[in-house]
């Protein structure tokens, strides 16, 4: 069994890095640009993603970490829904968006596993 040291090295961390990067381009260009409420609050969303994944897994204890991998996973949701006001505003063509939610997803996806995983093993104080 892989023992993972550093929140770097978690996929699910490598996936909302991922995430975030990709939201930072489709904001910068254009009308979504313009739009800085929209465009501030996704971006932070996204980033609220993978700091909240670091910030979990270098916390004192294993219920603290499913904690923050809860709330990692709800700023996931919180972009997603966000892509949809973005869509309907024509800010983002239909694959970009496709692109984008589909990562999301995904992210949302294996946070869920994860949550899922650390919560069979109730016998674990923490891991590191």
């Amino acid at each position: 069994m892989t023992v993972i040291r550093r929140f770097e090295d978690l996929d699910v961390w490598k996936i909302a890095r991922k995430l975030t990067k990709d939201i930072y381009r489709a904001t910068r260009d254009d009308a979504f640009s313009r739009d800085y409420g929209l465009r501030d609050q996704i971006r932070r969303a996204a980033i609220s993603v993978m700091s909240n994944i670091a910030e979990g897994f270098d916390s004192d204890t294993q219920a603290l970490f499913i904690t923050y991998l809860g709330r990692a996973r709800a700023s996931a949701g919180e972009v997603r829904s966000q892509l949809y006001v973005a869509k309907d505003l024509s800010y983002l063509p239909e694959e970009q968006f496709d692109d984008l939610a589909q990562t999301a997803n995904d992210c949302s996806r294996q946070l869920f596993g994860f949550i899922k995983y650390l919560r069979s093993q109730p016998n674990t104080r923490r891991i590191k």
